[in-house]
């Protein structure tokens, strides 16, 4: 593999280390040096470092290249059977099993070690030796301690301290370097060099593969070049015109970054051409696995569905074990040398292309409580490294010279109908974008005349809220909504504002919504001031639970959140395709959002470009681009971005009315009981009421 040329001189540098641990590693599987219960846990241990290296082994020899279809699923099956499925309520990666067998202090450790050790299969893949024999020194000091006698959990802790802390800059350094360096092709090249009729090429990438990613593939397949080439052309040309209509020079950048689900190679090949037309070069990295490379919120790149959902749920507070001051000023200090590394990388980086998908079984986690848990102290240090590393980032490819474009389609397992609801999203994902211009231009017009916007819930719905406006000095050439047609946020739909957050107050409510894959029941934010003051949901039988799980995944760990964001979504063929299929919990935000008013909790849409200049089609200027946080950027940059926009949707039909009122205290209605009553709005009912009649 072509890879093997890149990490050439790494690799050769490393190779002595690298077999002597191998070999130590064999002999552990041999010994009894160790007390039980750990010498079964070190024996697992080095029986599953022995089959990476057995992998390795093959991929040097150019096996698995030249492999069946059929071995390579046996191989895929191998590597993650230990974890898929019920497999994981029986392995040592499951921090209760752990805990169970090894102790309660010391089995959570031991789980997180056997987990980072997992990173060995996609490492073996793309053949990454730095990283596996880092990993397999770890796991021989660790051995090494148990076999004098049992060590105090702290003793194991602090190893595993200092060895995210020593290896802080290779980890680090390295991401960087992926998510700006189109010459770490190793996706690429399989994309691009593979038949792509075969399913058997995504078992190269590594990642376990499930019959959503093969059903994926297969469907793309029976498609015409055509019908691919006009879907690329769609997501392709939705990002050339963002930088188009925002004034950013795209003639000045040379990457992109592209973010899929395994599956849809097919249309990434395309995507690709079309990029490399435009003179961007692809640069497709997976997503993060070293644990101190992930984050709370979500952690970009390409991957497949993974083999467990819970596994990777359990597993996502695990810098509890090593996460102080110290090691964030470290990491931070990582960062900013690697980015001054790449700076010409970075400075030339256009931004991602991101392709979404829906349509995943539901999930709705256990909590585990033998799982790792950051502290609050630590919570708040991943705030602060969160906060501080996007500033960071923000110098060194700034965001005013970088775009990006979203879309979205379904996987099969969304139901029996999947080929037809693909069509639909296809057909959604093109609408007539002249036609909502016009008709969103109607919108704007009159929520410009207001002071604020009542929204108000029906059919169950409780939400009551009011939305506090900006104000206009120059009505005539400036306005408080941005007119969304569909170049970097497809499909079509939307009127979107920054708030004023004084004056902002009430319940946001929701019976039902999915927020970066996890479901909320009877969601509840309560606003003041345009900031959170308390929620609540009803996914667990305690309301303790039901608010450290708002906290850790909406609000991922501050105090409060403001409301950065608030939007009518006018894509009602998008809604009526949701009520037709039955679909609506499975909908990502990107579609959910133009199904209804949103609200965003966090940054506003304009973070880090509030001082470019943006003009609807009609030619008024932009003016509601900040908050009374994000103004603070000059002064304290901290207290200015949150990191984080969580959109919430309210649907058509659980919808009372949104009224906007004027300074005189009069109200412009614009939907009422689900439906769009404002004057040029008309056509947006005519789907609503196809499907009632239907």
């Amino acid at each position: 593999m072509r890879v093997w040329k890149l990490f050439e001189e790494e690799n050769a540098a490393i190779e002595e280390r690298y077999k002597l641990s191998m070999e130590r590693i064999a002999a552990m599987r041999r010994e009894e040096t160790t007390a039980e219960p750990y010498r079964s846990y070190f024996h697992s241990m080095a029986a599953f470092v022995g089959m990476i290296e057995e992998l390795i082994g093959e991929l040097q020899g150019g096996a698995l290249e030249k492999a069946s279809q059929e071995r390579l699923e046996q191989w895929n099956r191998r590597l993650y059977e230990d974890v898929a499925g019920e497999a994981y309520g029986n392995s040592y990666a499951n921090p209760a099993v752990a805990a169970e067998r090894l102790g309660d202090a010391m089995g959570p450790m031991l789980s997180y070690l056997y987990t980072e050790l997992r990173g060995d299969i996609v490492y073996a893949f793309e053949q990454r030796l730095v990283d596996i024999t880092v990993g397999n020194e770890l796991l021989i000091q660790i051995y090494n301690l148990f076999e004098e006698e049992e060590p105090a959990p702290e003793e194991v802790r602090q190893i595993l301290y200092w060895w995210n802390s020593d290896y802080n800059d290779v980890f680090l350094t390295y991401r960087v370097r992926e998510q700006l360096d189109p010459t770490l092709s190793f996706a690429q090249d399989i994309i691009c060099g593979e038949d792509l009729s075969n399913p058997r090429y995504l078992y190269l990438f590594g990642e376990y593969i499930t019959a959503s990613e093969t059903g994926t593939s297969q469907y793309l397949a029976s498609l015409s070049q055509g019908e691919i080439d006009a879907m690329a052309a769609t997501f392709t040309e939705g990002y050339r015109i963002g930088f188009e209509v925002a004034g950013k020079p795209l003639k000045k950048k040379k990457t992109v970054n592209i973010r899929w689900r395994l599956g849809f190679e097919r249309l990434v090949r395309a995507a690709i051409k079309n990029f490399q037309a435009m003179g961007l070069a692809p640069v497709l990295y997976r997503e993060p696995l070293h644990s101190l490379l992930r984050r709370p919120q979500s952690n970009p790149g390409y991957s497949s569905a993974g083999p467990n959902r819970q596994y990777w749920y359990d597993h996502k507070g695990d810098d509890a074990l090593y996460l102080d001051k110290k090691l964030v000023e470290r990491k931070l200090g990582v960062l900013r040398a690697a980015y001054e590394e790449y700076r010409e990388l970075a400075a030339t980086h256009a931004g991602p292309a991101v392709m979404e998908v829906f349509g995943e079984e539901e999930f709705v986690p256990h909590i585990c409580p033998q799982a790792l848990s950051p502290s609050e102290k630590q919570r708040q240090l991943q705030v602060q490294y969160s906060s501080e590393s996007g500033r960071l980032v923000n110098a060194y490819i700034p965001g005013e010279e970088r775009s990006f474009t979203i879309i979205a389609y379904p996987l099969p397992e969304i139901g029996p109908k999947y080929q037809e609801i693909f069509g639909e999203t296809v057909k959604i994902n093109t609408l007539d974008y002249k036609l909502y211009q016009q008709i969103q231009q109607c919108l704007i017009d009159a929520l410009d005349q207001g002071v604020r916007v009542h929204i108000k819930g029906g059919n169950g719905n409780r939400t009551d809220l009011w939305v506090q406006l900006q104000e206009l000095s120059e009505p005539e050439k400036e306005t408080l909504f941005e007119n969304c047609v569909a170049d970097v946020n497809i499909p079509v739909g939307e009127v979107f504002t920054s708030p004023r957050l004084a004056g902002t107050n009430g319940l946001l409510h929701v019976s039902q919504v999915y927020l970066h894959d996890l479901n909320y029941v009877n969601l509840e934010i309560h606003l003041e001031d345009g900031r959170t003051k308390d929620y609540n949901c009803s996914n667990f039988s305690s309301e303790e639970e039901n608010k450290a799980y708002i906290r850790e995944h909406v609000l991922y760990h501050h105090e409060s959140l403001p409301l950065g964001e608030f939007a009518i979504g006018t894509n009602t063929t998008a809604y009526v395709m949701a009520r037709r299929y039955g679909i609506g919990d499975k909908l990502p935000i990107l579609i959910a959002e133009k199904m209804g008013p949103h609200f965003a909790l966090g940054d506003t849409c304009f973070s880090w470009e509030e001082d470019v200049p943006t003009w609807n089609p009609d030619g008024k200027q932009m003016m509601a681009k900040e908050n009374e946080c994000s103004r603070l950027r000059g002064e304290d940059p901290g207290k200015a971005y949150f990191n984080c926009h969580t959109d919430i949707t309210i649907p058509y039909d659980e919808l009372e009315y949104i009224r906007v009122q004027l300074r005189d205290g009069s109200e412009i209605s614009i939907i009422e009981k689900g439906r769009f009553v404002l004057p040029g709005t008309e056509e947006l009912n005519r789907p609503l009421e196809e499907f009632d009649l239907g």
